[in-house]
């Protein structure tokens, strides 16, 4: 997904001060309301500005749809790591500033496109793997399509193929309990491997963690959907 075009927010900051609408409305640039009614002055409530008058256009990324929950950016100047809860939260409000009912008509379709943009960064960065992915896309590196990406630890391999078949010969439920907070175990790990290594700008070690850390989910998502005899499809 594109980040937000000058264009958009030009359109955001001239829906402000619209003066054809007496419909209080919110303003995803400088956090502000404004309200305009016949025989009445306008009344302007501000809060502290956000980064986006902040920072130059084309350094837009996921991350500076919330400047309340990730003020620092993505890494390496911010942490990989994310307060989920605070995240959601202003997600929430910025989907509430944005809906297409509080613009005029000719601006509905800008709004549930920005909406959608906000979605998109929300669904990215509350995911860890998709975040990881994420953050090496701005790097040039899609790990689904760079050879150097794919894995070649036969330890890995292996381990990735015994979770596989116990995972399809196991006739209860409750015979992969054991499985789940092992595989727990490792997505926790990976995770912190990807921290450190953002932390650190370490590209290699990033691209290769997060290689891993899909084989991890990958695992996680058929233990969480098991069906006894379901065949099991992970990802290579």
């Amino acid at each position: 997904m594109r980040a937000a075009s000058p264009g958009a927010l030009t359109w955001m900051r001239a829906a402000v001060t619209s003066e054809a609408s007496s419909r209080p409305m919110a303003c995803l640039i400088c956090k502000h309301t404004t309200t305009t009614r016949p025989n009445t002055r306008r009344r302007t409530f501000t809060s502290k500005p956000t980064t986006f008058r902040e920072e130059p256009l084309k350094s837009h990324t996921h991350y500076h749809f919330f400047p309340q929950s990730l003020p620092s950016g993505p890494p390496p100047h911010g942490r990989f790591s994310i307060d989920l809860p605070a995240l959601r939260k202003e997600f929430l409000q910025l989907q509430a500033r944005a809906h297409p009912d509080l613009h005029p008509p000719e601006n509905k379709n800008k709004a549930q496109a920005l909406s959608a943009r906000i979605n998109e960064a929300f669904k990215t960065l509350q995911s860890p793997l998709l975040r990881a992915q994420y953050l090496l896309s701005l790097r040039g590196i899609d790990i689904h399509e760079d050879e150097t990406a794919k894995v070649e630890d036969p330890e890995l391999l292996m381990e990735v193929l015994d979770a596989r078949e116990r995972i399809e010969e196991a006739q209860e439920e409750s015979e992969l309990e054991e499985m789940k907070v092992e595989n727990d175990a490792r997505v926790e790990n990976s995770v912190k491997l990807l921290e450190e290594a953002f932390e650190k700008d370490d590209v290699d070690g990033a691209k290769s963690e997060a290689v891993r850390l899909r084989y991890w989910i990958n695992i996680k998502e058929s233990l969480d959907g098991w069906e006894r005899g379901k065949p099991i499809v992970l990802v290579h």
